[in-house]
C-alpha cells in the first residue's frame, strides 16, 4: 500500500480516499511481459490444429510439424495487439441487459461454473446430491436473470440429461438463451458445434447476418491446457469465433506447482503465454474479432490434490493478470471475491 492524494474516482483509478493498490511496478510488469516474449519466442506453444497451425505459419511463425510447437516472435504479437478492440458490446435479448466490455472499463459480475451437480434440499439437514439436468439450467437461469448485480449469464450447470444422448453443449446455450434476458457466455463451448451456436444467433436475428455478426447475444469461453497448449478444441473455437464475430474468452487454469512453477511470477508467465498465444491466433483469424484476457488461474493444493479457488493465492494472481491484460490494452475477465 502506499499513500497517495485523493482523486476523484475514474474507471482508470485506483485511488480510493487516499489509499492506492498497486500490485506491481510499472517495470515489474514490463519484466513479466519480457520474460512472456522469451517463452513466446524461444520455446513457443504446443498448438494441436493443423488449420491454426497454419494460421500461425502464414503469418511468419517458425510452426515445427514434428514437435507441433509454434513460436511467436514479438512484432508478430505487437501487431496482433494493436487490432484488439479495447472496447465492444456484450449484447443481452433485452436491450437493457447489454453492456460493454472494454479496457480499463466499469467492473461487471456474472455466475461461473461449470458445475455437473446439484443439490437438492428434502428437509432440515437433509440434501441429495444428484446430476444435474436442463431444468436445473433452466432455473439458474431465472434466478440469475432477476439478479440486478449480475451483468451476464455465465453456464452455471451442465444439462447433464443430453450427456450421450445429444449434443449437450448446444441444448445449454437454447435453454441459457431462453431463460435469461443477459447475454449468454458458454464457458463449455465444443469446436464442432460452434456453427450450430451461430446459426441460433441468426435465428434469433430473423436469418440476418449482419445484425447477429454486429450484435451477437452469446460469447465463448476457451482455455488453453497448461502448460503451453491449444487444443484443437481450444484453437477452433477461436477461429470460428473470430470469423463469425463472436467474443472469445481466452482464458488460463493454471496450477502453481500442478501445471506450472510453483513461484507465482513463473506461474504468470506460463499464464500469460497461454493467454497472448490465443489472442494471436483470434487477431490473425480475423483482425479486431472481439476478444478477452482471462483468467481461472490459481494454485495448486498438494496435500488434498484439488485447485483451490478461494485461496488467498488466486486473489493474488488475478489482480496480476488483471493488471498484465490493462498493460496490454485489452479487457479483462478473472475469478475473483
Amino acid at each position: 500500500m502506499k499513500m497517495a492524494q485523493t482523486t476523484p474516482i475514474e474507471p482508470h483509478n485506483m485511488t480510493h480516499n487516499g489509499i492506492t493498490f498497486e500490485l506491481y511496478s510499472d517495470d515489474e510488469i514490463r519484466k513479466l511481459d519480457m520474460a512472456t516474449r522469451d517463452v513466446l519466442e524461444t520455446y513457443g506453444v504446443q498448438v494441436s490444429d493443423v488449420e491454426a497451425r497454419q494460421i500461425f505459419r502464414d503469418a511468419g511463425c517458425p510452426v515445427d510439424e514434428e514437435t507441433l510447437m509454434v513460436k511467436i516472435p514479438s512484432h508478430i504479437l505487437d501487431k496482433a495487439l494493436a487490432t484488439c478492440p479495447k472496447k465492444y458490446y456484450l449484447y443481452g435479448r433485452d436491450e437493457s441487459r447489454t453492456f460493454p466490455m472494454e479496457w480499463k472499463g466499469k467492473v461487471n459480475y456474472t455466475c461461473f461454473g461449470t458445475g455437473i451437480q446439484v443439490c437438492d434440499y428434502l428437509g432440515h439437514g437433509q440434501f441429495e446430491t444428484r446430476d444435474s439436468n436442463e431444468q436445473d439450467l433452466a432455473n439458474v437461469a431465472r434466478i440469475c436473470d432477476a439478479c440486478d448485480g449480475l451483468s451476464f449469464f455465465s453456464l452455471p450447470v451442465s444439462a447433464r440429461n443430453w450427456a450421450g444422448n445429444g449434443s449437450e453443449d448446444v441444448h445449454e446455450m437454447y435453454t441459457s438463451m431462453m431463460n435469461t434476458t443477459m447475454h449468454f457466455h458458454h464457458i463449455d463451448p465444443v469446436a464442432d458445434n460452434v456453427k450450430f451456436y451461430w446459426e441460433m444467433i441468426k435465428a434469433y436475428y430473423h436469418g440476418d447476418e449482419a445484425e447477429a455478426r454486429a450484435k451477437p447475444i452469446m460469447s465463448m469461453l476457451v482455455c488453453p491446457t497448461s502448460p503451453l497448449e491449444l487444443s484443437y478444441n481450444a484453437c477452433q473455437c477461436i477461429i470460428q469465433g473470430a470469423r463469425y464475430g463472436i467474443p472469445v474468452n481466452v482464458l488460463s487454469m493454471a496450477m502453481a506447482g500442478g501445471s506450472s512453477s510453483v513461484f507465482l511470477a513463473g506461474t504468470l508467465v506460463t499464464h500469460n503465454a497461454e493467454i497472448l498465444s490465443g489472442i494471436v491466433l483470434s487477431q490473425l483469424a480475423n483482425p479486431g474479432a472481439p476478444i478477452m484476457y482471462g483468467s481461472s488461474t490459481t494454485t495448486f493444493d498438494l496435500k488434498s490434490g484439488t485447485a483451490p479457488v478461494g485461496s488467498p493465492e488466486l486473489g493474488l494472481i488475478s489482480a496480476s493478470v488483471a493488471k498484465l491484460g490493462q498493460y496490454y490494452k485489452l479487457p479483462v475477465f478473472t475469478a475473483g471475491m
